[in-house]
């Protein structure tokens, strides 16, 4: 089954393409957005790689992957729901997002987050969707505790391009299947 395209009141969450790479060159062309995820911004040719990269895996894995949401027909986010790990983690999905700055603060990373949440239990039937981020990131961690994710742990990895704050480590959130279902009842 391919990937879906996914709607909430605000956005069309449509599957990563290569007619969208314009938006993502810019995407990781920004330091500020990436500085959670790498020590520099990307080159486009990096971001060419990864996205051809992703759509093989995409095809490959068919219900997963990344998507684009757009708000009136302009793509304002990267949205990602993918089996952790590797191999992967049956039963799990893990949840990301990037958003350029001009886009930051209007809701859009909850609003896809819930509707790949909500994809990922009703429509995959997952039993487990978890995220990631520094434990610095505290925007990130909020966006993921207003979708109903919870703190699991605080780990710390080693990489080999450590970023400035590393130090204080990684955190991971989580939501299981029964307690969305707990939520989205009671809601």
């Amino acid at each position: 089954m391919p990937q879906a395209h996914l709607h909430t009141e605000r956005l069309e969450l449509v599957p990563l393409s290569e007619e969208h790479l314009p938006f993502l060159i810019d995407l990781n062309s920004d330091p500020v957005v990436l500085r959670y995820l790498f020590t520099r911004a990307l080159r486009a040719e990096e971001t060419e790689e990864q996205v051809h990269r992703w759509i093989r895996t995409a095809k490959e894995r068919g219900t997963e992957g990344k998507w684009i949401g757009c708000a009136a027909g302009e793509p304002i986010a990267l949205f990602m729901l993918e089996a952790p790990g590797k191999p992967p983690q049956a039963g799990v999905g893990e949840l990301g997002y990037r958003i350029p700055q001009r886009s930051w603060r209007k809701g859009f990373a909850k609003e896809g987050s819930r509707e790949l949440i909500r994809h990922a239990f009703e429509d995959l039937h997952l039993d487990r969707v978890m995220a990631q981020t520094m434990t610095v990131n505290e925007a990130s961690r909020a966006t993921m505790a207003s979708v109903g994710m919870s703190f699991v742990r605080t780990f710390h990895e080693s990489f080999k391009e450590p970023l400035a704050e590393h130090a204080e480590g990684e955190v991971e959130y989580e939501i299981t299947r029964e307690t969305w279902s707990r939520a989205e009842l009671s809601g």
